[in-house]
């Protein structure tokens, strides 16, 4: 094996060791791009160097700058709106009924990014105050990545950034101008919190998430650590939940756990085998 080639396995390794995430040999050409900003800081003149420092003692820090690099973080408010049609149209309509006495939501989007998945997800509530007004409403993001985490809990973004995904109207109505950039409004913000958390861990709170958006991330991930994902998120929806997951991926032939909902593409409910499962555990320990 080349020197070069050894050096992509490493850092590969870092970040699969990190987030369970698999950097195909087709795809390890990003290496160079992704770090050539940490390149420049570090003075680095290229991977093998890298992965020399990466290799030494102590060097917990410059491991995860790694990581963080490489992560792909790409997301922008409303991606692929016609989901967020159906969200707003068909599943969360059908979750009212359910949570009719309660009149508590709360929602999770796994893999969250830097928050505007999870902000899109409150301005549909804010949209509909009629049909809202009197509930709870609670949205959970998280992602391995601190830094995008950050940014989430901020609630700041760049005008590139809001103009991504929604329209003039929304962009007055839900943000305001700052001299740090466009700051989400406070009646969107109060509904969401941010943790950074992996997939592959356990959830933040087993079954009790009314609905989970796990969009995008599950791609990156080999069919075994696929499965385990799949499991983890099984674990964290309510019996009758909904999972929604991104345009390039399926549960079909990669987990039992899960079947095709009803009410719309990429939404997914618990198996009846699941619920069936759920239901003895539940009873059982009553």
């Amino acid at each position: 094996m080349a020197l070069e080639d050894a050096s992509h396995v490493i850092i590969a390794d870092l970040l699969n060791s990190r987030t369970g995430q698999t950097l195909s040999e087709s795809r390890r050409w990003r290496i160079s791009t992704a770090l050539s900003g940490l390149f420049r800081e570090f003075g680095i003149e290229n991977v093998d160097q890298l992965a020399c420092l990466l290799e030494r003692p102590g060097e917990h820090q410059l491991a995860t700058r790694v990581v963080e690099a490489l992560l792909n973080n790409e997301t922008y408010f409303f991606r692929d709106h016609a989901y967020f049609t159906t969200l707003g149209n068909t599943v969360l309509p059908e979750l009212a009924k359910k949570r009719a006495d309660s009149k508590r939501l709360t929602i999770w989007s796994a893999g969250c990014s830097t928050g505007q998945e999870v902000l899109s997800l409150a301005m549909l509530f804010c949209e509909q105050p009629g049909r809202w007004a009197d509930w709870t409403i609670e949205i959970l993001g998280t992602d391995v990545s601190g830094k995008a985490v950050e940014q989430a809990r901020s609630g700041i973004y760049s005008q590139f950034e809001i103009q991504r995904g929604i329209s003039v109207a929304q962009m007055l109505n839900f943000f305001s101008e700052t001299a740090k950039g466009w700051k989400v409004a406070d009646r969107v913000m109060n509904m969401t919190r941010f943790e950074q958390r992996n997939i592959l861990d356990f959830p933040p709170a087993p079954g009790r998430f009314d609905l989970v958006l796990c969009r995008n991330c599950l791609l990156y991930f080999d069919p075994a650590t696929r499965r385990t994902a799949f499991d983890r998120l099984a674990s964290g929806i309510a019996p009758d939940g909904f999972l929604m997951l991104g345009a390039g991926e399926t549960v079909v032939g990669q987990t039992d756990k899960f079947e095709p909902a009803s009410c719309g593409s990429a939404i997914y409910t618990r198996s009846a085998a699941e619920t069936s499962i759920g239901v003895v555990l539940s009873g059982a320990t009553r």
